[in-house]
C-alpha cells in the first residue's frame, strides 16, 4: 500500500537510509514520495499540431495541452478527455512516446501523441486562454525564432522535445 506523507507524520518520520522512504518512529509505517501522473499531448490533424495557452505566461508562449490523470484513468482516456475539455477537439488514436519527471508540482509527464478527429476549437475559459492549430510551417518559424507572435517551446521541456521530433518526422 503507497502512502504519502502528511504534515503531522512529517514531524515523527526519519528518512531511510535510501532516502526515498520515511518511516514513522511511532506506529513505523512506511510513506513515500507521491508524484502526480500528467500527461502532455501533441495533437495532431493533417499538417498541423494543437497548442494552447495558459493565462498568465509570458506574450507569444504557446505549449502542448496538458493535464492530470484522474485516479483510475489510463493514460488514453486522460489525453481525449483533458483535450476534450480545454478545446472541444475530439481525439481519436493515442499513443505513449516519451515521459519527464516534472518536480514541481511532483508529477511525472507522459509525453502522448494523439490524432485528433475534429477540428473546431471551442476554448473552455476555465482552463486555458487560447488554442489554435498551428502548421509545420509556422512551427519551424517558431523554433527558428522567425514567427510573427509565437514563441518556441522552452528547450529542456518535453514539449520542446515533442514537437522537436514531430518536426522532425521522428515519433516513431
Amino acid at each position: 500500500m503507497r502512502r504519502t506523507v502528511s504534515a503531522r507524520s512529517a514531524e515523527t518520520a526519519r528518512t531511510s537510509p535510501r532516502g526515498w522512504q520515511r518511516r514513522c518512529t511511532g506506529c513505523r509505517a512506511a510513506h513515500f514520495p507521491r508524484t502526480d501522473p500528467v500527461v502532455i499531448m501533441l495533437i495532431t490533424r493533417g499538417n498541423s499540431v494543437l497548442m494552447g495557452r495558459s493565462p498568465g505566461w509570458p506574450d507569444g508562449m504557446y505549449s502542448l495541452l496538458a493535464g492530470f490523470v484522474e485516479p483510475g484513468e489510463t493514460l488514453e482516456a486522460a489525453v481525449r478527455r483533458e483535450v476534450f475539455e480545454e478545446t472541444g477537439v475530439y481525439v481519436g488514436p493515442v499513443s505513449y512516446l516519451a515521459s519527464q519527471p516534472w518536480p514541481f508540482p511532483a508529477s511525472l509527464m507522459f509525453g502522448c501523441a494523439g490524432e485528433a478527429v475534429s477540428e473546431e476549437i471551442t476554448v473552455d475559459p476555465l482552463e486555458i486562454e487560447d488554442a489554435m492549430w498551428v502548421s509545420r510551417e509556422e512551427m519551424t518559424q517558431a523554433f527558428a525564432g522567425e514567427h510573427p507572435f509565437m514563441l518556441p517551446a522552452r528547450k529542456g521541456a518535453i514539449a520542446h522535445f515533442l514537437l522537436e521530433n514531430w518536426l522532425a518526422d521522428r515519433l516513431d
